[in-house]
Order: structure tokens, then sequence, then C-alpha cells
């Protein structure tokens, strides 16, 4: 009997993770999610560490479930993958023994490293050279913090997060590029480690593994691991390993359509064939990173709905929890604009208190503060569908290009609010879904290695089969004139010291 092949895709985002089973199946797709799993950082050794113990369990576990769908389903598992959020990275000694504990972007060893490292190379020379948006947490800022620190003398390669987990699967040494290209240590004319650079700030490039393309069989299960689950001959196949390019993959873009990968951080953004290394890219913050079949998604890193979630647990931890429907609804019904902030702002990446914080930066620019959790809700969420707008235009003004459309994945697609005022602010047409994107990108990458799957395209066109979308058109656009135009007064204010940083 001829059984389907179906793949393992293990999606982990920062501090949990799932594992799905899926693949073509009679003309479409199946997809099942079978194991959902926790990891959540904390303090350790000095520092803010991912509890590996946790993940790599996790990924056993959903591995031992996914079997077990597989075999529920008469179908054969013939791969598994692994994509990841980008830029934090493991140290592994010569026999490929973890040295330490992995640290979190949110650590604050990298509060200085951006200055450091710019008095020794310009930011203006680093973003010509990669193309990629500056952030505190790069992977260019953590390393040059570790070995400021003193690195461990073990310490012989160096593996992002989704290669690790690939490592402890079947043994692999290598880099997939995708997530490769997000570290800012990626020469974006070469697509390979800039050894120029590594050797002006004294970094070291011997850590660095090989980097391989998406799709590539890394190689068969561990046989220890393979018999704990009664699979043999399971292969381990790099899928678009950093999540934004799993994402952008399985999802069905309109030609031309700008793109929100929408979850605890958004990711908005195009697809191009070439990179934008200009210095109006570098002062809109638009970055250039390498999508699953070599294509540049230039996008901004936007502040996602960590935000709102961050407000929730503090709320519930005071006794005040809030259900993320009942706040959804509440805001929709307001009748006027609460405020706005900018997103963005420094000050709401890891603070003691985001409702705190948020509060601070409503006084700070004149308006109203509150602390009702409704209002707060719809400032948050006004302000990223602004942001979302300003960066779809940005991209239109230095590409040159017309975006029609905005279309919105992840789990961030299922926030009706969001969407809606998303249609409203930009005057564009608004599609959501799906909200597995990124574990169906990532399937779809193991299905073109298997040859189940002939394309990219061709998987887009059996996800838009597969999965509705919602719709959403402008409408109530008159209502977003005053807040827009305090959102790009505030906005302007945070231009102006990027600008300085720029020259």
């Amino acid at each position: 009997m001829n059984r389907d092949a179906m793949h393992v895709a293990i999606d982990l985002g920062a501090g949990s993770g799932r594992a799905l089973v899926g693949g073509a199946h009679a003309g479409g797709l199946r997809l099942a999610a079978v194991h959902r799993f926790h990891y959540a950082p904390r303090q350790a050794e000095g520092r803010l560490r991912w509890d590996t113990q946790a993940l790599l369990q996790g990924i056993r576990d959903g591995l031992a479930r996914a079997a077990e769908a597989a075999a529920g389903w008469n179908a054969r598992l013939v791969s598994v993958g692994v994509d990841c959020w980008g830029v934090d990275y493991a140290l592994l000694d010569a026999e490929g023994a973890l040295v330490e504990e992995p640290i979190c972007y949110r650590d604050n060893r990298t509060a200085r490293a951006m200055e450091e490292v710019f008095s020794v190379v310009s930011r203006a020379d680093i973003y010509a050279r990669t193309g990629i948006q500056f952030q505190p947490f790069n992977t260019l800022y953590q390393l040059w913090a570790h070995v400021r620190d003193g690195l461990p003398p073990r310490a012989a390669r160096l593996l992002l997060m989704p290669d690790f987990c690939h490592h402890v699967l079947c043994g692999s040494l290598v880099s997939e590029r995708t997530d490769a290209s997000t570290t800012q240590l990626l020469n974006a004319a070469t697509g390979s480690w800039d050894d120029e650079l590594f050797a002006r700030l004294g970094l070291p490039r011997r850590l660095m593994p090989e980097i391989v393309r998406a799709g590539t069989v890394l190689g068969t299960l561990r046989p220890e691991l393979a018999a704990d689950f009664g699979i043999s001959a399971l292969n381990v196949v790099a899928p678009g390993t950093h999540d934004t390019a799993s994402a952008v993959a399985g999802a069905p873009l309109g030609t031309g359509w700008a793109y929100v990968s929408s979850g605890t951080w958004s990711l908005v953004g195009v697809e191009r064939d070439t990179p934008v290394l200009s210095v109006e890219a570098a002062r809109a913050g638009l970055t250039n990173e390498i999508g699953v079949t070599g294509q540049v998604r230039l996008l901004t890193n936007v502040m996602g709905l960590w935000l709102l979630e961050s407000c929730r647990r503090e709320w519930a931890a005071a006794g005040r929890s809030q259900e993320r429907a009942a706040l959804l609804d509440a805001a929709a019904a307001q009748p006027r604009s609460a405020g706005v902030i900018y997103p963005d702002d420094r000050r709401l990446f890891a603070p003691e208190s985001m409702v705190d914080a948020i509060r601070g930066i409503l006084r700070e620019t004149g308006q109203a503060d509150t602390d009702d959790p409704v209002l707060l809700t719809q400032i948050i969420l006004d302000s990223l569908a602004l942001r979302y707008a300003t960066v779809v235009t940005a991209i239109e003004g230095i590409t040159g290009t017309c975006i029609p459309g905005i279309h919105i994945v992840g789990g961030g697609s299922m926030n009706g609010y969001l969407n809606q005022a998303t249609a409203d602010v930009s005057g564009r047409e608004v599609l959501a879904g799906p909200v597995e994107a990124t574990a169906i990108g990532n399937l779809l990458v193991q299905g073109i290695t298997a040859r189940t799957i002939g394309s990219v395209a061709a998987g887009r066109e059996l996800v838009a089969q597969a999965f509705p979308l919602a719709r959403f058109t402008p409408r109530d656009t008159r209502r977003w004139a005053e807040p827009s135009r305090l959102f790009a007064q505030i906005a302007g204010r945070s231009q102006l010291s990027k600008d300085a940083e720029v020259q």
C-alpha cells in the first residue's frame, strides 16, 4: 500500500514550542498539531538563559507524538525540521557537547554593546556590509559581549538555536542561511560570513559553521532517538530555520503584497530579488534577510503582541485577569482613540512593568494617562497598526514599488481588531491567515526536499486551497486622522535620533 509521506515541523517560539505533523495529501495539505511545550528563560549563572533541558525534552516528546499521529493516519514519517526565533546561539565543545546553557536575547549583557562596536566599526559601514536592521540583541552584539566578558575556553563551535536542535537530532554542525542572515555577521553581497568584519571586531571566526541552504538534508535521526520512537531512517532537513522565513514561505502572498508575520514580534516586509543597502533603508530600519529560495525579505522587526501579553500577565498577577477576546471587543467599542505610543521604543523591550512603561510614555508625550486595561489594549493595537502602515509606506517609497495589500499570518492573524485597524489606517486591503503559516512553511520545504511538493509557489497554492482567509477592507478611515498625526510626531522624534546614529 502506498502511504502518504508526512513530515514533522518543530516550531520554536520565544518560550514555547509546538510539534506539528503534515504534508501533501490527496491533492491538498494535511496538518495537525500534536504537542505543545514550554521552556521559559530563567536566571542561571548570572545570565537570563534558556531552559535547554525543557526545550530538548519538548522536541523529543513532540517526535514521539508525531510518530503516534502518523501511525494513526497510516502514513510514514520521512523527515523532521526545526524553525526557531533568530539571533540566539549555543556554544559546543570539540566533541559536540553543550558548553553552557544558551543566553536569551532579552538578557542585559548587550546594553552597551552597540556603542562599543560602533567605536570600532561605524554603524554605516556595518549596514552597508550586512544590510541588517540595528537591534541590540543581534548575534553580532551578543557575540561581542560574550568575547568582552570571556568566552568559555572549551567553546569550539557556535550554532544558532535551530542549528543546535538539528545537531542534537542528527549530529550536524552547519548553519542554515535564512537564520544566519539575521545575525548581522553575514555579508549581504557574498552570502558568506563577513571575514573582514570578524577580523576588525576581533570576533572568533573559527567558531562559525558552514552555511547551507534551506532544504538541505542534514543527516538521519540519531539511532538512539529513532529506537525510542520506533522510527527508522528519518531524515533531518533544514527548513527555513528562521521562523519568519518559514512563515513567509507558508503565506499565499498576492503579487507585490506586503506581509506581517504577527506574534510576539511583528515582522513587516516584502519579498524582493535583491537587497536594499541605501542610507534611506538604514534610516527606515529596514533589514535584508534571506528567504527559503534565496530571495530577500526586506522587512522591519516591530515590537508585536509581546506588549499586550506582557500587560495581561501583569493584570493577572494583580488579580485583574483580562480575557483577550473581551478586551478586543471592548477596545473595538471605544468611540475614539485613547492615545498612541511608538511600539519600538527601546523602553518597551524588557521593562520591569510594561503597564508602567506605557503609561510613562503617554505622560511624556502629553497624552492622557490611564490604567484601564481596555484603553491600554486599544492604545497598543492602534499603535501597532499605525507602525505597520508606516513601514509599508516607507518600503513603497524606498523601493519605488506599489504595495496593493497586506497579508497577516501567524497567531496575530486571529486578532480581528488589529487586522481591521491595519486596513483602516493603511488604506489597503488586509488578508489574515493562516495561523500556522510558520509550521506550514517548514513542512513545505520538507515536502519539496522529499519531492512530494514541486516548489514554494505550488505549496502556496495548496495553502490557499486548504486554509480560508479572512478579508478586511478599509472602512472607518476618518477616525485615524488625529491618531496618525500624533503617531507621526512621536515616531519622528525617534527617527531624528536614528538619523544621527546613521551618520
